[in-house]
């Protein structure tokens, strides 16, 4: 690897510009293919050979019409008369009429009003999901309710059209993480030319990466969320790669080298811990195929895109930017004495402070290792009561208009109308399809927390059915999934009995049951996979046994310390109230992409503190010595890194996306635990106490 990252480095010198060309012309290609082959995401959730998933394809053999997505119209007005009124002759009225004729509207559901007369809702039937709709079909609904909002009744609107085609709140968080990783650059290099490399360089980086990510998507199905998971963790690795090559560049400066020769160098050095680094993280992400969950699988597929360019990027453009700024990378101090003829320039003094902490843990590895220990399993305690589910739109901040909506039709209706249950029947061997249809529908309203179930709607062959069934309680609720697991496990087998038809239970509600189900039952699967290729990748990168074991061990305390963390954060009282959010379960996929990404991240600064560590020994330290001045030496890099990547994450924690909170949280305490007690106190003391050399092969 490290003859071929030399002759990179020898070819971005030579050339520089065309290597910068290259990128921006890639930028416009690939943004001219993704345009051809009509990139776009999705919001489907292909979930194999689950009750839900069986639901849906019924559906969409049999009953293409209500195979679509929907949107729920809420009106209220405080003065039950007005809402009543313009119900029978007046606004409301015309507006539904104008929705029927809308494109791609297939059904528009009769005019549902609340017994007090303020609140009232109709469900507007789609043709196609969400994700094969446009943002002009969701502009259209709300230009036909405008003139309802101008007499005064408030309109609210959710459901999946609804989400997946609003607008967006401004990133305000992402920004300013953004600028505060900036700020981080430009005081540990105190050069306006190194810091315009190291984040510029990542922007290009993280533009083509989502470049390549738009194109792939005009072929396969890629989540809607996924390109924001992409770049929250695209723009923090991009910035650290970026960030570990130009303080490289800098030091070979510092030692003499010409600047061609500090390029050449530091991609031979530096640029093989970026690779490695970021071959581990896409492993590890890429592990999520083994679940064998489509939707987790491809979220893996677009972040594992975009962190493989940002790391190819790194030690291909960062090259030839640094080629072209030269010893501008440098503090102005220290241009103006290599310009004087100094051929060499000290480097600054850092980590003494570390140096000495790290000390103190090497006189006593097993005191300090198990009080960090039990430190990080008291953190990842909570982990205990994790609880997996989808937060429903009671969730959204105050004044988004799903939360509006969920919040009327729950204070007027009950909170169980905002999450519905959809029972397909294939009526296709039914001996009596009209007898067993009552059958059912009697069978589910006599169930335990059924609110209500809807007269039966038959396809107009016959041959299938649609039941819609109104739980008592919230679609995150537990007594929800409880009720699925009841309807599918004794009322509907008991029902049909030996009728000939067949029943599944699906609907939004019951597929994000089925995904938190598939979630527990693969997760093992994910651990056992990413840890034993992540092992082997880096035994060939360390060419040892021991340090691979250790990493993971360390890597597993940082993750379940994080699960822990999001677990208090979003499931008790007074961790929702301190983070400002509501109570709710832990989004399912999160755990499994959190361990996807926690593994490989929580590998990248072991990857260059362990090679600071082995450059050291190789100059004749011993273990523990070469761990002390390994620490020093990347003491004040890693530490801005960290802290580069941890306010990366944050800025997205303040996004309206659940989901995404959830992530940008859980990474940031992971990278905090990593650049802390990892690197402090866990690192020095597992090879202080084992003396790493005893474990290494032979030409180590």
């Amino acid at each position: 690897m490290s003859r071929l990252l030399s002759w990179f480095g020898r070819g971005a010198s030579r050339r520089p510009w065309v290597v910068i060309a290259s990128f921006v012309v890639s930028l416009f290609l690939l943004g001219a293919v993704a345009g051809a082959v009509g990139a776009g995401f999705s919001n489907k959730v292909n979930l194999g050979d689950t009750d839900s998933q069986a639901a849906t394809d019924l559906l969409t053999k049999r009953f293409p019409a209500a195979a679509g997505d929907s949107a729920l119209v809420v009106f209220h007005d405080d003065q039950a008369s007005v809402l009543t009124d313009s119900a029978q002759s007046g606004a409301i009225h015309t507006a539904l009429e104008k929705i029927k004729t809308l494109p791609n509207v297939e059904d528009v559901s009769p005019l549902v009003v609340a017994p007090e007369g303020k609140t009232a809702f109709v469900n507007v039937s789609y043709d196609k999901p969400a994700s094969e709709l446009s943002e002009e079909n969701l502009t259209e609904l709300q230009n036909a309710v405008k003139p309802i909002a101008e007499d005064g009744i408030e309109v609210s609107m959710r459901g999946a059209v609804v989400d997946r085609w609003r607008t967006r709140d401004m990133p305000v968080g992402e920004v300013l993480g953004l600028l505060a990783a900036i700020v981080l650059v430009a005081l540990l290099f105190r050069s306006i030319a190194a810091t315009i490399v190291t984040v510029v360089s990542a922007l290009i980086a993280l533009a083509l990466g989502n470049s390549v990510l738009a194109v792939v998507s005009g072929f396969i199905d890629i989540p809607s969320v996924a390109p924001t998971i992409a770049i929250m963790l695209g723009l923090g690795v991009g910035i650290d790669y970026a960030l570990f090559l130009v303080a490289r560049f800098r030091k070979r400066l510092r030692a003499g080298d010409s600047v061609k020769e500090a390029v050449v160098n530091a991609n031979m050095t530096t640029g093989t811990a970026v690779l490695t680094a970021g071959a581990i993280v896409v492993i590890s992400i890429l592990g999520l195929y083994v679940t064998g969950i489509e939707v987790i699988s491809r979220m893996g597929l677009a972040t594992a895109i975009v962190v493989a360019t940002a790391a190819i990027a790194s030690v291909t453009l960062t090259p030839a930017m640094l080629r072209v700024i030269g010893t501008r990378v440098l503090p102005k101090r220290e241009r103006k004495l290599l310009k004087a003829g100094a051929t060499t320039v000290d480097e600054p003094a850092e980590g003494k402070a570390l140096g000495r902490i790290t000390r103190g843990v090497a006189r006593r590895p097993w005191v300090y290792a198990a009080s960090a220990t039990v430190a990080l399993l008291l953190l990842a305690s909570p982990t205990l009561q994790l609880q997996l589910g989808q937060p429903d739109d009671s969730n959204r901040p105050a004044g988004d208009t799903m939360k509006i909506a969920y919040d009327r039709v729950s204070d007027a209706f009950g909170v169980g109308y905002n999450g519905p249950l959809i029972v397909a029947v294939d009526l296709a061997d039914a001996s009596n399809p009209e007898g067993t249809l009552a059958t059912l529908s009697a069978d589910i309203a006599d169930t335990k927390d059924v609110a209500s179930v809807s007269p039966a709607r038959l396809n107009d062959a016959k041959d299938a059915a649609i039941l819609t069934v109104v739980p008592d309680s919230a679609p995150q609720s537990t007594q929800t999934s409880e009720l699925v697991k009841t309807l599918r496990d004794r009322t509907i087998p008991d029902a049909l009995g030996s009728s000939g038809a067949v029943a599944h239970v699906g609907g939004l509600t019951a597929t994000y049951d089925d995904l938190a189900s598939k979630v527990g039952s693969t997760l093992g699967a994910l651990v056992a996979t990413v840890i034993l290729l992540s092992l082997i990748l880096l035994f060939f990168a360390f060419r040892s046994v021991w340090l691979p074991v250790v990493s993971a061990v360390m890597n597993l305390l940082s993750i379940l310390a994080a699960y822990g963390v999001v677990t208090l954060a979003f499931q008790t009282p007074w961790g929702a109230q301190f983070f400002g959010v509501n109570e709710q379960p832990v989004v399912s996929f999160v755990p499994m992409l959190m361990f996807a990404i926690l593994f490989g991240l929580s590998m990248d600064y072991n990857v260059f503190l362990i090679s600071a560590v082995r450059e050291m020994r190789e100059n004749g330290l011993s273990a523990k010595e070469a761990v002390i001045q390994g620490i020093q030496r990347t003491s004040t890099l890693i530490t801005v890194a960290g802290a580069i990547m941890t306010t990366v994450f944050i800025g997205f924690t303040f996004t309206s996306e659940t989901e995404v909170k959830m992530i940008g949280l859980g990474l940031a305490v992971a990278v905090i635990i990593d650049v802390t007690i990892v690197r402090l106190v866990l690192t020095p003391s597992a090879v202080s106490y084992t003396h790493l050399r005893a474990h290494e092969t032979p030409e180590h």
